[in-house]
């Protein structure tokens, strides 16, 4: 078969670049759309909220430690095959929670949404990275953080739309198309790609000990402000965690070609802190937009429509800032984005709890906007440091592990 040209390549970027874009924004819009829907579904479950958190937290805690899996599968088997067969499942899983007769079913679909998008995610870094060249990579990451910033802020508010319209179930429904819409796309315009490797090996231990590792240490920090960190049960969780985590270590440093995230990765200075602050930063942003939409709704009287707009100064300019902090990336570098972008988020998050005490949307509208631009700069600038720190060869990976920490700052929250 003929190597393909650069005019054939340059016809294929754009809807590849689509492609990328629908997937991002259908896995980032899941995370956020049910927010503003809480309140419906505790009435039609005749549910509390302590319950009705899970349906987010499924999705995001399975989707958060199934991700570096899901980077080692696609390596070994194909970036396209393990994006498509996660798409699929997404899509299925989608459907089955919205015909959920009782709220247990729609927490298990959803935590199988997140299978689906942990596999999706991985390839999606890669895939991006690889259809642009290597002198664009903070284009790469504007591109695919921008449009889960995109994503992130469409949520509450197409979630408030289809809430209002019709019911909470459309917001699932709608993943369906988007879903396979990428698929298609996927598969017509993006070539299959994987990691050249001759161990074709899956880390099984290593995938069953970081997993419940994290799976112990995110439950232990969700439950822990209901039963107390003394509680006997939450200092098992703990100590588990520390059990099946630090036998990952142990494991991953006896591992080499096999191993799920090779010892160098995080012995590397500058990905370790860049992995932190996005936790730091994620545990303030998910704060922010799991009790903004309660806020309004519950505190304002609020419709979930209007809670779904009340949340668009934060969102907004979240989404178009991450689109342009490629292009200020390449231009003034890592460390200044990453410093404005963390003087926003305090100086947001301060705002934003002393607004709140005041009851009006509006006194809480500086303090969103700055969050919401402070998060636009700071995630794809530390994305795009992670990624140099361990070379794009491993972009896949960087970029799992760089949004593990992300997602994972949800469940620690969502109380």
């Amino acid at each position: 078969m003929p190597s393909a040209t650069p005019e054939q390549l340059d016809r294929k970027v754009v809807p590849a670049l689509v492609a990328m874009v629908l997937a991002v924004f259908v896995i980032a819009n899941d995370i956020t759309a049910l927010a503003v829907a809480f309140p419906d579904i505790e009435r039609d479950f005749d549910a509390g909220v302590d319950t009705v958190q899970w349906v987010i937290n499924a999705y995001a805690l399975i989707f958060g430690v199934l991700i570096v899996t899901g980077r080692r599968l696609a390596d070994l088997f194909g970036r396209r095959r393990v994006f498509l067969i996660g798409s699929t499942i997404f899509a299925v899983f989608s459907l089955i929670a919205g015909i959920a007769p009782n709220v247990v079913w729609l927490i298990v679909a959803r935590a199988f949404m997140g299978i689906g998008g942990a596999m999706m995610w991985p390839a999606v870094l890669a895939m991006t990275f690889a259809v642009l060249p290597k002198s664009r990579s903070a284009l790469a990451s504007g591109i695919v953080l921008g449009a889960a910033g995109f994503g992130n802020a469409a949520g509450p508010l197409l979630g408030g739309i289809l809430t209002d319209a019709l019911s909470w179930r459309a917001i699932l429904y709608v993943n369906v198309p988007i879903a396979l819409v990428a698929g298609l796309a996927t598969r017509r315009y993006i070539a299959e790609s994987r990691q050249n490797t001759s161990d074709r090996s899956i880390d099984y231990a290593g995938v069953l000990t970081l997993s419940g590792g994290l799976i112990a240490l995110l439950v232990a920090l969700d439950e822990g402000t209901d039963l107390g960190w003394g509680d006997p049960r939450i200092l098992g969780l703990f100590g588990l965690c520390v059990l099946l985590l630090g036998s990952f270590v142990a494991i991953e440093r006896r591992s080499t070609r096999a191993a799920l995230v090779p010892h160098d990765v995080f012995a590397n200075r500058t990905f370790r802190m860049v992995c932190l602050a996005v936790l730091l930063m994620s545990v303030t942003f998910f704060s922010a937009l799991m009790y903004l939409p309660q806020f309004m709704e519950k505190i304002l009287g609020w419709s979930a429509l209007t809670a779904g707009l009340g949340l668009l100064p934060m969102m907004a300019t979240f989404a178009v800032t991450a689109f342009f902090a490629g292009p200020l990336y390449e231009r003034v570098g890592a460390k200044r984005l990453l410093t404005v972008g963390a003087l926003c988020l305090l100086t947001g998050a301060t705002l934003t709890a002393w607004a709140a005490s005041s009851s009006s949307w509006a006194a809480l509208v500086p303090g969103m906007a700055l969050l919401g631009l402070g998060v636009g700069l700071f995630l794809p600038s530390a994305t795009t440091a992670g990624v140099a720190a361990i070379g794009e060869a491993r972009s896949g990976l960087a970029g799992g592990l760089i949004y593990m920490f992300q997602v994972a700052g949800g469940p620690s929250v969502w109380r």
